[in-house]
Order: structure tokens, then C-alpha cells, then sequence
């Protein structure tokens, strides 16, 4: 049996791209293959690469084909509706299933990163929410720790709950060292989120080194002891043509 999970945050720039590294690093550490997959992706450096879809395919299993990892590149750093638009290449969502649903053939677990935070929007009719529905997955949400975290986490869950999705966990994501009543924040969010907290990401730390402080057990299917019961059927990752 094989899973995938949509990882989305409370705002752009809160760390997604590093947690969800650090998610592919922690079930990798399980025995299981995992691969990421950054289906929107805006922003391009001087190779024409795009840094969030290297440290993914950095962090996965194997590198399957870049156009089933990241379907939408757009050059521009900008809101993906607004690049899409300017490029004459509108985003898909057909197109973006396919190319999860070969990644899901290949693996244990995909990891999906959505653009931006939970409710950007692809078009003039449709946003990551859709996205997310459309793929049917459960959510994992990054809290980028700092002053306004509170507000931002409540109104992502809400929105979820709106579009009948499930919040699988949450991860927090120091980003903010200096954030005063650290404590006292978390301790609201894990009242407040109606979801496990997996791990409380330290400020600074690699992806290799975030991967140690996340609690996979809590997620389902991952179980909650030594013994997960579908990693006795993984399979090898397949080859891919």
C-alpha cells in the first residue's frame, strides 16, 4: 500500500520546501521510498533550475522524470495565477494528477508541496485548496513560528475543514528564533489544531537534521509502534521509462 500526503503552510516563506525535505528524509529513514513532488513551482535561478524542486529531488528516493515532479515551472517569482497567465500555459489539474499518479505507481509515499499558502490561487476559478481535493489527499499543514502564527494556523484549518479536508498533523517550524512566548504559542496551537503535532522543527537545522524531530508514527498508516503494517508489503522502486 502506498500513501501521499499534501504539504501546505500558513503563509509563503515559512519553510515548506524544508519540511517537506525533512518529511522525505524521516520516511526514508523507515525502510520505505519516498519522493517528492512540487507540482507549481515560480521562480528560476541563473540555470533555469528551480531550488524547492532540487532539494526535493535531493531528498527523495530516486529522480523520476522533472515533468511528473514539477508539471508548471514558471520563470518569474511570482503568484503562479499571475505567471501562468503572463507565460499562455495555464495550470491543470488533470495534468498535475497524472503525473502524482505515476510518481504514487513508483514509490511508498509522495510527498506533494503546494505553492505558497493553503489558498493561492491557479486561475481565476481554482486555488491550491482545489488542488489539494482534486487529489484526495490528507494535509499536512507547516506553522512558520512567529508573531501572527496563531491567527494564520486557525484560519488554514478552518479553510481545510471548509473544503472537507482532513489535517493529517502539523509541523512547527522555528523560523523565527527570537519569537517571544515560544512556549506559550505552541502549547495554543496544540490545544487549538485538531491534529498531532509531528515535531517542532529547531531553527538552523538541515533537512537531515529537521528529519529527527518529526514523529512519523503519529500520521496514519504510519502506525504508531515499531510495527508499521504495510511496510512488510513495500516494494521496490520501480523503474520508470
Amino acid at each position: 500500500m502506498n500513501r501521499a500526503f499534501f504539504v501546505t503552510g500558513t503563509d509563503t516563506g515559512v519553510g515548506k520546501t524544508h519540511v517537506t525535505c525533512a518529511l522525505l528524509h524521516a520516511t526514508r529513514r523507515l525502510g520505505l521510498t519516498a519522493v517528492g513532488m512540487k507540482p507549481i513551482a515560480a521562480g528560476v535561478e541563473a540555470d533555469g533550475r528551480n531550488d524547492d524542486v532540487v532539494q526535493l529531488l535531493a531528498a527523495s528516493s530516486m529522480r523520476p522524470p522533472l515533468e511528473w515532479v514539477n508539471p508548471y515551472l514558471y520563470a518569474p517569482p511570482i503568484a503562479p495565477h499571475i505567471a501562468a497567465a503572463e507565460a499562455g500555459r495555464p495550470i491543470e489539474i488533470p495534468v498535475i494528477h497524472q503525473a502524482f499518479e505515476r510518481l504514487r505507481s513508483l514509490v511508498d509515499v509522495v510527498w506533494v508541496e503546494g505553492v505558497g499558502g493553503f489558498q493561492v490561487p491557479l486561475d481565476d476559478h481554482t486555488d491550491t485548496a482545489d488542488l489539494a481535493q482534486a487529489l484526495a489527499l490528507p494535509v499536512v499543514l507547516v506553522v512558520g513560528m512567529r508573531l501572527g502564527c496563531l491567527n494564520h494556523a486557525l484560519l488554514t484549518t478552518a479553510a481545510m475543514a471548509n473544503r472537507n479536508l482532513t489535517l493529517a498533523g502539523w509541523v512547527a517550524n522555528r523560523i523565527d528564533p527570537a519569537m517571544a512566548r515560544f512556549e506559550a504559542n505552541l502549547e495554543t496551537l496544540q490545544t487549538r489544531l485538531n491534529a498531532p503535532l509531528l515535531g517542532v522543527i529547531p531553527h538552523g537545522a538541515s533537512s537531515e537534521q529537521a528529519a529527527s524531530a518529526l514523529r512519523l508514527s503519529a500520521l496514519p498508516d504510519f502506525g504508531c509502534g515499531p510495527t508499521v503494517p504495510w511496510i512488510a508489503t513495500r516494494r521496490q522502486a520501480k523503474p520508470f521509462r
